[in-house]
C-alpha cells in the first residue's frame, strides 16, 4: 500500500526548515523543505501516480514538488497538463512541472504553441521555456526570425518571469544559430535587458550579449 497522503504531508512538515523557507521566499517559493531531502523522499516513494495526484490537489508547494517527482509524465493528457500549469503560480513548481513533466509529454509541442500565445505572462513564460528547448534541440520548423521579432518588440516591457524566459530564448538563438547571432546580439545590446543584473563570480551573466559571447567562446 505504501504511505498515505496524510503520512507524506506529515513527513514534509517535519522537514520544514525556517532558514530554508526564508531563502526560498526571497525567490517567491513558499516552502521550507531542503530540495535534496525532498528528492530523497521521492526516491523512496518511487513512481506513485495516484499519490502524486492527491499531493498535487493539496495545493501545498512542497507537496506539489514531490508530486512532480513521483508522477508518470507520459500519463497526463494535454488538458491535465494545461490545467496544472495554470495552477502552478509558484516559480519552483512552475519550473519543475515544465522541465520534469511537460518536456517528457507527447503533448509538449501542442502545449508550447498554446502557451506561447497565452495572455497570462506566467503561462506564456512556459511557452517560451519550451521554445528555448526546441531552439537548442529541434529547431527544424521554427521561424527564428519571427521569434526574434517578438523578442525585440515585447521583451523590454514584459513582466519579470516572461522577460527572463524571452531573454533565455534570445540568448539560445544567438548561441545555437550563427546565422542569427549578429541580430540576437544587436537586440540584446539595444534593449539592455538584465545588463546590470548582479552576477556572482564564476557565474555567467544573464545579459544576452555577454551570455552568448561566453558560451560561444567556450565552444571554440
Amino acid at each position: 500500500m505504501g504511505e498515505t497522503v496524510g503520512e507524506v504531508l506529515a513527513e514534509l512538515a517535519a522537514l520544514e526548515d525556517p532558514k530554508v523557507r526564508a531563502v526560498n521566499e526571497r525567490h517567491g517559493d513558499d516552502h521550507g523543505v531542503n530540495l535534496t531531502r525532498l528528492r530523497a523522499v521521492a526516491k523512496r516513494l518511487k513512481v506513485r501516480p495516484e499519490l502524486a495526484a492527491e499531493l498535487w490537489r493539496t495545493g501545498d508547494t512542497a507537496a506539489r514538488l514531490l508530486a512532480i517527482l513521483i508522477s508518470r509524465p507520459k500519463a497526463f493528457s494535454r488538458d491535465e497538463l494545461d490545467a496544472m500549469l495554470r495552477q502552478a503560480r509558484v516559480p519552483k513548481v512552475h519550473d519543475w512541472l515544465v522541465n520534469y513533466v511537460v518536456k517528457k509529454s507527447v503533448h509538449v509541442e501542442e502545449l508550447r504553441v498554446l502557451w506561447l500565445a497565452d495572455p497570462d505572462p506566467v503561462v506564456a513564460s512556459a511557452g517560451w521555456a519550451l521554445t528555448v528547448d526546441r531552439v537548442a534541440k529541434k529547431p527544424d520548423g521554427l521561424d527564428l526570425t519571427v521569434l526574434l521579432d517578438v523578442v525585440e518588440a515585447e521583451m523590454a516591457s514584459a513582466p519579470v518571469r516572461l522577460q527572463w524566459a524571452m531573454n533565455h530564448c534570445l540568448a539560445q538563438i544567438g548561441i545555437e544559430h550563427p546565422e542569427q547571432r549578429d541580430r540576437a546580439l544587436a537586440i540584446g545590446e539595444r534593449l539592455g535587458v538584465l545588463k546590470d543584473y548582479p552576477t556572482p563570480p564564476g557565474c555567467t551573466s544573464p545579459y544576452a550579449p555577454i551570455w552568448i559571447a561566453e558560451i560561444v567562446g567556450r565552444r571554440g
